[in-house]
């Protein structure tokens, strides 16, 4: 056999023994917060948990992904993405204008509505004239806090915190009139023995809050997740996640 065959033959064989191996998996950092119940929290030993780490963990295996799950603090949330700490945020992050500048977003994977928590019977009025003088509380750099500051800022007296658990114990502690919240996870602490004692008041405030997915401007993760996120919405998986946190589609 000639040099030029030989080379020939083992270039074929490499080809074949290539195409027999599997793909190997994309490698995916995913950041959420760590502590916004029930999307996103922590067990007592650490671990994350909540509806944004089981969707993100189906998008994984729908991608045929390796992903790892990592906690981050709010604020700096969007920060940690763009110095590529990680390459994607599925934190229950609403797609604004002001968000939209810096990152992309995928499509929706849940709506939210904004509601007003309020004790048991306290027969909140929550117009405008109502809420005069009252204390609402919200969490720091949320679609909650910025209506706050938007719309009422001139009406009632603002209080912002840093995590929505801190937000919470206010209220409980009866320093907060009201807090206006995403519904979903204000539902899930009015189910637990915190929460008992209070209840959604006044109308919903639908603001056509859509919750997506961060990724780096231009990066190709956002079209791969949204075929993955529409792939799990029609093969029944989204619902069956979607059932084990809330007795209502939240999508």
């Amino acid at each position: 056999m000639t040099m030029r065959k030989l080379i020939v033959t083992l270039t074929l064989a490499a080809s074949s023994l290539m195409a027999a191996l599997p793909a190997q998996a994309e490698s995916i950092r995913i950041a959420t917060e760590g502590a916004y119940a029930p999307f996103n929290m922590k067990d007592e030993s650490g671990e994350l948990k909540g509806f944004d780490v089981d969707i993100a963990n189906a998008l994984c295996e729908q991608m045929q992904a390796e992903c790892e799950i990592v906690a981050q603090d709010w604020e700096g949330i969007i920060p940690g993405l763009m110095t590529r700490k990680y390459d994607a945020i599925i934190a229950s992050m609403s797609i604004t204008d002001e968000r939209l500048r810096v990152v992309d977003f995928t499509d929706r994977y849940y709506s939210n509505v904004l509601a007003f928590v309020a004790p048991k019977g306290a027969q909140l009025d929550t117009s405008k004239e109502g809420l005069k003088g009252k204390t609402v509380g919200a969490q720091r750099a949320t679609i909650a806090g910025q209506y706050l500051e938007d719309e009422l800022a001139d009406i009632v007296d603002v209080k912002l915190y840093d995590t929505q658990d801190n937000a919470y114990l206010d209220l409980a502690a009866g320093r907060l009139d009201a807090l206006l919240s995403d519904k979903f996870p204000a539902y899930d602490w009015m189910q637990t023995e915190s929460g008992q004692g209070f209840e959604f008041q006044g109308d919903d405030i639908d603001i056509d809050d859509k919750i997506a997915i961060a990724v780096r401007k231009g990066d190709p993760l956002k079209e791969k997740f949204n075929a993955a996120i529409k792939a799990i919405v029609e093969n029944g998986t989204y619902k069956a996640i979607n059932d084990k946190y809330f007795p209502f589609s939240i999508y």
